[in-house]
């Protein structure tokens, strides 16, 4: 059994014309959507951890060692308290430049989508991670032969995704998109 709903309200169909229009027309929603999560994946280089709130993996001993180099130093060598206050709170993927973290945008995905990502060529080896060896080899032979690209294993470091929180944005934006206009 059905039953046929007319409505003869003024106030009513306009209200229902003017929802229809904004589902025409989904860019203000899409931008407001990517300016969310881009923020919200930046954040995640703040606190080193994923979508669903797990820690990265934490830097290995090697690449403090490379990275303390930068760091200044005393006559004996040792580092200096502050250097050594750098380096204790240096997290993944916050290197001297901070580029990956900072390059977090959003672009629109035709009339229906939008895309969160980096334009950083090695986003992708920090998010999926990557063997060692895994691209090929370097092209410069050592005393040893060439050298594998990457030198080491890189463990996955996932900043790309949806939180539940996020999740919880994007149906708030919706909603407000469609229903406050």
């Amino acid at each position: 059994m059905s039953q046929i709903i007319e409505l003869t309200d003024r106030s009513g169909l306009d209200y229902l014309h003017a929802l229809v229009e904004r589902g025409q027309n989904l860019q203000p929603l899409l931008k407001e959507i990517g300016e969310d999560q881009a923020e919200e994946t930046k954040q995640r280089f703040a606190s080193a951890t994923d979508p669903d709130g797990n820690a990265w993996a934490a830097n290995k001993p090697v690449t403090l060692a490379n990275y303390s180099a930068l760091f200044a130093r005393k006559k004996d060598g040792s580092l200096t308290k502050r250097s050594a206050e750098k380096l204790a709170g240096k997290k993944p993927g916050t290197g001297e430049t901070r580029m990956l973290g900072t390059t977090i945008n959003y672009q629109p995905q035709g009339d229906d989508a939008v895309g969160v990502g980096s334009p950083m060529v090695y986003a992708g080896t920090f998010h999926y991670g990557a063997k060692s060896g895994e691209f090929g080899f370097g092209m410069y032979a050592t005393r040893n032969g060439s050298f594998p690209i990457p030198w080491g294993d890189i463990p996955a470091r996932r900043f790309l995704g949806m939180s539940q929180t996020g999740r919880e944005n994007v149906v708030s934006l919706v909603r407000s998109y469609f229903l406050e206009g």
